[in-house]
């Protein structure tokens, strides 16, 4: 088959997808919408709007959506004028209403009980969530992620899909477009979008400018321990304002940081933390450096979807001892560290730190993972194993 036939399937592949692919938090969300209200959060056009209206289409007869940001809808919203009827009311960005957490706690307590409630929203939802004002044991929350290799599992090989993911991005428009070209144009808008908008709504106007170029600099700084001393120097600001700037990118879902694991917790709060994108294709860096970033998303997607849908702490962690040990990443389980990863592009040594720290945690399981990898081995208690396969089956380890 020749390589343009090949691409072309390829995409159309791609797009059916669109239609048919059901995203992993829908059966979750619906079984627990007959108990309480769910929130449901996530980055801007990650696919909340769509996963809400395929729950609306495919589990119930009666739903009604309404999207602050429309002047029409907000109305109905602010005067709870909905049908009587309905069976999902699902209430879109509207934590941009003013005094929404006290609305949403009586339009919970007041509706009637066989109707479900499902509220979506990004980043000042999430914010409030930590919080815990006024909703306390009304929800359940669920945070929804970009595509990982784990949920594409059933329509791509895993190294596939590492791959697409690797080129495109894992949210769901570049990906599904199939076309590098417009996942870059995507891109682009997206980044100018977020720093217009969203971020002025935490930042003042003339923060913008610093904020833009603090963007710039965290793309090449994907991985490494992050130095806010060293950023305040490129920025002529204090170090406090740079970490200020860095809790609202983590805010508005454009990075997420890492922190290094410690059983005392205050010490793993001041030790530098290490940041990624959840848009891979922002990342500017070597290859080793963007595989890194799409394994650090599908090991964070996992982590927190066994947190929302378990009730258990888990965690995405690194470890790093005095002597300068280190690992890429943990996964740590109530405070109790389960599995060692390192991620490598090509290359089967296993590193010094990876056998040292396994050591001083007997018990807790050690993973090299490659993304070229051919043949699985093991190597001194230490699994050798393909990366996209590894994060394939990640899931299913703990189901």
């Amino acid at each position: 088959m020749c390589s343009a036939l090949r691409n072309s399937l390829d995409i159309c592949a791609k797009r059916c997808i669109i239609v048919i692919m059901k995203r992993y938090l829908e059966e979750r969300i619906v079984a627990d919408l007959k108990k309480k209200m769910v929130l449901l959060t996530g980055p801007r056009q990650v696919g909340k709007t769509y996963l809400s209206k395929q729950i609306a289409g495919e589990y119930f007869n009666r739903s009604c959506y309404l999207n602050f940001d429309n002047s029409i809808d907000a109305r109905v919203i602010v005067e709870q004028s909905w049908p009587g009827d309905v069976d999902l009311l699902i209430l879109d960005e509207l934590h941009k209403m003013s005094g929404w957490k006290q609305y949403l706690k009586g339009v919970y307590d007041t509706k009637p009980s066989e109707r479900a409630l499902l509220v979506t929203g990004s980043s000042r939802m999430d914010t409030f969530r930590q919080a815990g004002e006024s909703l306390a044991e009304r929800y359940f929350h669920y945070r929804l992620w970009p595509l990982s290799v784990a949920e594409l599992k059933s329509r791509f090989k895993p190294r596939e899909a590492f791959s697409l993911l690797q080129k495109y991005g894992g949210f769901p428009e570049p990906f599904l477009s199939g076309d590098a070209i417009y996942a870059n144009r995507w891109r682009s808008q997206y980044f100018t979008d977020l720093v217009r908008e969203d971020i002025l709504e935490f930042g003042r106007l003339q923060e913008i400018r610093a904020m833009r170029v603090l963007l710039e600099l965290l793309r090449k700084r994907v991985g490494s321990p992050l130095s806010y001393t060293s950023i305040a120097e490129d920025l002529q600001v204090a170090p406090n304002t740079v970490r200020r700037y860095v809790e609202i990118l983590e805010a508005l879902h454009i990075v997420f940081l890492v922190r290094p694991h410690h059983a005392n917790i205050a010490r793993a709060i001041m030790k530098m933390p290490k940041l990624y994108f959840y848009e891979s294709g922002y990342v500017q860096g070597d290859e080793g450096v963007i595989v890194e970033n799409v394994a650090a998303i599908c090991l964070r997607k996992h982590a927190d979807f066994r947190s929302d849908v378990s009730g258990d702490k888990v965690e995405l962690c690194y470890i790093r001892t005095r002597e300068k040990h280190e690992v890429d990443f943990a996964v740590i389980c109530n405070d109790q560290p389960e599995v060692l990863i390192e991620v490598k592009t090509a290359s089967t040594k296993v590193t010094p730190s990876l056998k040292l720290l396994g050591e001083k945690l007997p018990g807790v399981k050690r993973v090299h993972l490659v993304r070229d990898l051919r043949l699985e081995q093991d190597k001194d208690g230490i699994l050798v194993r393909n990366l996209a396969q590894w994060l394939a089956d990640i899931d299913a380890m703990h189901s």
